[in-house]
């Protein structure tokens, strides 16, 4: 996993750093430099590349001497020239005694593999029109004067947006879709990413898989691509609700987006999945829909995301429980519901009309997280509101009645018939009567408290040998034994209420000390950040899971079940 990213002299940048995670979207208005930053990843990755290709991984030379690379060779970074990567297109400067300075563009890239951190960056100075020096940067001349294995070992995978698609596709090798994409043609390579799924191996579960989302999605089957080997030619159709088999160049574009995007991440599991505008081509409600199945699959497939988007949708579903970094000004990151650049982004309006018509109810809740945990609390009941929360319109009101109310009634102006429903951590004034409005505290303290058993936190601990390495195999279990006893111990000792219990603010008195104990007992970075507790979630059995959870998913059917949704 990538975990940081520097760039300097790189097309819009002087000098940013930008902070990564599992899942990361920039957003923010046209020529911002959320492509840049894209492109920037795919720079350092042809980089490493070739520079382990030539000197392997490992101790840098003394010498550093440079590789070539061609402005050809960079299939995500298109460029007519190379000059053009350079910022203001300056490749150098004036220098002493009238003479000139090359100006290098440096990219650094940190991350984790294999539970071990990293550091990797290289510097790239002009030659010519055609080509330019790649050398590895000595980040620290003491101890850091190696290209690490966990840096060459890692996969950078690019996506353009949809533009189209071809009448017909010539069958291409994966060099060959790579280049198409990297021009953002990809027209020309739908049909290849699917076939190339599909002749992999375990091909038909993953095409399979496929199409099985696609059916819930847009309610098509697809049928399986096929090579006609007389043209040289892949051809795919599909066919309607109404069984009409048509050729898949007939589907929208949105249909053709959503199928881009899980061929493109199922073709290339275990990478840094790059994608740019992702949300291209859907409307407001697919868009939520479709983050929800971006992160979904990029778990299911050990992915990492990094999306650049301009979709106010993204932006809500990302905010609370994802890294967002703004680009607006310098790139930063929005840390809180508080921030002023994020209520800029987010307060458009029009979108919760269409909304409340397009679904007919609207569910209040106190952030997004929680919009996570019960989805995945319904996943694992297989309750019925599984289906209503795949595709809710869900507004966030930071446990803030008055400001539900408001926005409900406001909305109800519009839409008379809107239901709504309201469920809030337990709040300390009791709730007042609303006739249309029905409001729903939590009776533990917080949503997070319903995470907090001893199995599902040991649970969660065997889980983590994949992600922290073979070496932690046999001390994760003890590490996280150890932390709950330390933290139970504390907050007896200074009084406070039983992390087991109804009282305790589980977030916060509990689940961050213990996860930043048992973390540092592995000698780690704090890997579970307080809007990743939802993940917890498929670690609580259905024994312990307290009926209460049941008893609100029930509201939630009854409430989508009641509403009057516009039908075109």
């Amino acid at each position: 996993m990538l975990t940081k990213l520097t760039i300097r002299n790189f097309k819009l940048f002087d000098e940013v750093v930008i902070e990564l995670a599992d899942r990361v979207v920039f957003i923010g208005p046209n020529n911002s430099g959320k492509t840049s930053a894209l492109q920037a990843l795919a720079l350092w990755d042809i980089g490493a590349k070739r520079w382990v290709e030539k000197h392997g991984a490992g101790k840098i030379p003394e010498k550093r001497p440079g590789v070539t690379i061609n402005r050809r060779d960079l299939i995500a970074v298109p460029v007519p020239a190379a000059n053009l990567l350079w910022r203001d297109l300056h490749t150098q400067k004036g220098g002493g005694n009238g003479g000139t300075q090359k100006i290098n563009i440096e990219i650094v890239v940190e991350g984790i593999t294999g539970g071990k951190k990293w550091e990797s960056g290289f510097e790239f100075s002009y030659a010519n029109a055609e080509s330019f020096y790649c050398r590895s940067l000595r980040l620290d001349e003491a101890t850091r004067m190696e290209v690490p294995a966990g840096a060459s070992e890692l996969r950078v995978a690019y996506l353009p947006p949809m533009s189209g698609l071809a009448a017909t596709e010539t069958r291409l090798d994966e060099g060959a879709i790579h280049v198409r994409l990297g021009e953002g043609r990809t027209a020309d390579v739908l049909r290849n990413l699917c076939w190339h799924v599909l002749q992999g191996a375990d091909g038909q579960k993953k095409w399979e898989t496929i199409a099985e989302r696609m059916n819930a999605l847009f309610g098509i089957d697809l049928d399986a691509p096929e090579y006609i080997k007389e043209r040289g030619e892949i051809i795919m159709s599909f066919r309607t609700r109404e069984k009409i088999q048509l050729d898949i160049s007939s589907s929208g574009r949105g249909q053709q987006q959503t199928l881009l995007l899980l061929a493109h991440m199922t073709m290339n599991p275990g990478a840094v999945l790059l994608l740019d505008e992702p949300d291209a081509h859907l409307e407001i409600l697919r868009q939520g829909q479709i983050y929800q199945l971006l992160t979904e699959t990029a778990l299911a497939t050990g992915s990492q995301i990094v999306a650049a988007s301009h979709s106010e949708v993204i932006l809500n579903e990302a905010a609370d429980r994802d890294v967002v970094v703004a680009f607006v000004g310098r790139p930063h990151r929005i840390d809180d519901r508080g921030s002023q650049v994020l209520k800029a982004l987010k307060e458009i309006g029009f979108e919760h009309y269409y909304q409340a018509e397009e679904v007919g109810w609207v569910l209040y809740l106190e952030g997004s997280t929680d919009l996570a945990c019960l989805r995945a609390f319904a996943r694992r009941l297989d309750h019925p509101a599984r289906a209503a929360l795949e595709r809710p319109y869900v507004h966030y009101v930071a446990n803030q009645p008055r400001k539900a109310q408001d926005h409900f009634h406001g909305l109800r102006e519009a839409k008379n018939d809107l239901v709504g429903l309201c469920i809030y951590d337990r709040l300390d004034s009791p709730l007042a009567s609303d006739p249309y409005l029905p409001q729903q505290m939590w009776r533990r303290r917080e949503l997070e408290n319903y995470l907090c058993q001893r199995t599902t936190l040991l649970s969660f601990a065997a889980s983590q040998g994949n992600e922290l390495g073979p070496l932690f195999s046999a001390a994760r279990g003890e590490a996280m034994e150890a932390a709950i006893a330390e933290i139970e111990a504390a907050l007896s000792a200074l009084g406070r209420p039983s992390p087991w219990g109804p009282d305790i603010k589980a977030s916060d008195e509990f689940l961050e000390p213990l996860f930043k104990n048992f973390y540092e007992r592995l000698s780690l970075p704090n890997l579970m950040r307080k809007t990743d507790y939802h993940t917890l979630a498929p670690f609580v059995s259905a024994a312990d899971l307290d009926p209460e959870v049941g008893e609100k998913l029930d509201l939630i059917v009854l409430a989508a079940s009641s509403a009057c949704p516009r039908h075109d």
